[in-house]
């Protein structure tokens, strides 16, 4: 039992750096258990006697949320264990026939924990990987067809446990797909944010620090992003016609991220024409205004923004990045508008406070604008653009 714990704390050690935690449960073959596989055996093969062995009498599972978990932990396995067998249970299934699908390691106990605990007896532990809902269907299906004395199925039975399993073979592979997307999407849209931060450094920092005191404008200073104004292109129209929002989505950001905002709002403004709810629009406002924010068009911007948290209250970043537009028209007492409305909603935005303190100082409210700062600092205290407004504004004060 003792060792049956220490390989489940070491594998839960060697698979943390795993975002889906996977559940590893450990377990000690009862007595009973190990007889009755141990006659079993025998029954099969008689002339085993001498040489039969129990491998899984430490067994270990180790349970997934997702199918692309089990390749990663596979790995593991084999990167940290000496593997003697790998066995995978159920791919030989046609797709007729229902019965668990796992992977099965027989790996060597690593000498450290044999020493640890003194001989065991044992050299050997069985390690299972599933996924949560292979796991599930193994536990009902243990009860059902290994426990039991006979198996009464007639086919109309079989059919259904056939159907249920893949039921949850089919419900594995859509989680998997949805996982993917999401990781796709997620990619996408951190892109997005890096290239939206750049144009705002470009029309707000740079002026700050660089033009400090000549006698351009904030607008004057920065760069429009170049767009592709090409027609959308065949597969876009596709899309167009396919009324996927999923699709849509991920096709516009990839064409956001690569500079084709045109290309990019005609599809933003296609999922709006499908008329998703209202969480679901306030979202692609959101995105469109930036599209809109990245050409200079200022205005489409603000009415995007604008909308967005029409659509929904809550949606404190788009109250935010209207702030910035204002801030870039040189609006400041309406950009100092969004950015308290903003952190309103939510008060632990450091840069908030930062575009808000930078708006003061443009109004020549300079206590308040390092007020702001202060706050910005403390919130996010390696920032170097705001500790260098920090000294900006320092130096304005003491002159």
């Amino acid at each position: 039992m003792l060792i049956a714990r220490d390989m489940e704390t070491t594998l839960e050690e060697q698979l943390k750096f795993l975002s889906s935690r996977p559940i590893v449960k450990g377990r000690v073959k009862e007595f009973e258990s190990y007889y009755k596989k141990y006659i079993h055996l025998l029954q099969k093969d008689p002339s085993c006697f001498k040489s039969l062995c129990i491998t899984d009498i430490i067994g270990i599972r180790i349970v997934c949320p997702f199918f692309e978990d089990l390749a990663i932990v596979e790995k593991s396995l084999k990167a940290n264990f000496t593997v003697i067998e790998v066995e995978r249970k159920g791919s030989n299934y046609s797709f007729k026939e229902f019965g668990y699908e796992s992977i099965h390691f027989l790996i060597k106990i690593p000498q450290a924990l044999l020493e640890k605990r003194e001989d065991c007896g044992l050299e050997v532990v069985e390690i299972q990987i599933r996924t949560i809902l292979q796991d599930a269907w193994a536990e009902v299906e243990h009860e059902l067809v290994y426990k039991a004395a006979f198996t009464p199925f007639d086919e109309p039975m079989k059919r259904k446990l056939a159907a249920l399993n893949a039921s949850l073979s089919l419900a594995d592979t859509i989680f998997q797909e949805v996982r993917t997307y999401q990781r796709r999407l997620n990619g996408e849209l951190g892109k997005r944010r890096d290239s939206f931060f750049k144009k705002i450094e470009a029309s707000i920092d740079t002026p700050l620090f660089i033009h400090e005191g000549s006698n351009k404008s904030l607008q004057d200073c920065h760069k429009e992003i170049p767009g592709n104004l090409s027609p959308l292109d065949k597969a876009c129209q596709e899309l167009l016609e396919s009324n996927s929002i999923d699709e849509l989505l991920l096709t516009a950001l990839r064409a956001h991220n690569e500079h084709q905002f045109t290309e990019a709002i005609a599809l933003y403004t296609a999922i709006l024409n499908m008329e998703p709810e209202n969480a679901i629009a306030s979202l692609i406002y959101k995105h469109r205004g930036m599209a809109s924010f990245a050409q200079s068009q200022y205005d489409d911007a603000i009415l995007d923004f604008t909308r967005s948290v029409e659509l929904d209250r809550k949606s404190y970043k788009a109250v935010y990045f209207r702030g910035i537009v204002r801030t870039v028209l040189q609006r400041y007492l309406d950009a100092i508008e969004d950015f308290t409305l903003s952190l309103k909603i939510n008060p632990y935005q450091a840069f908030c406070y930062y575009r808000r303190g930078q708006a003061y100082y443009h109004l020549d409210d300079l206590p308040q604008a390092l007020a702001d700062c202060e706050i910005a600092l403390a919130l996010e205290p390696n920032s170097e653009p705001i500790g260098r407004f920090k000294k900006l504004l320092l130096h304005k004060l003491s002159s």
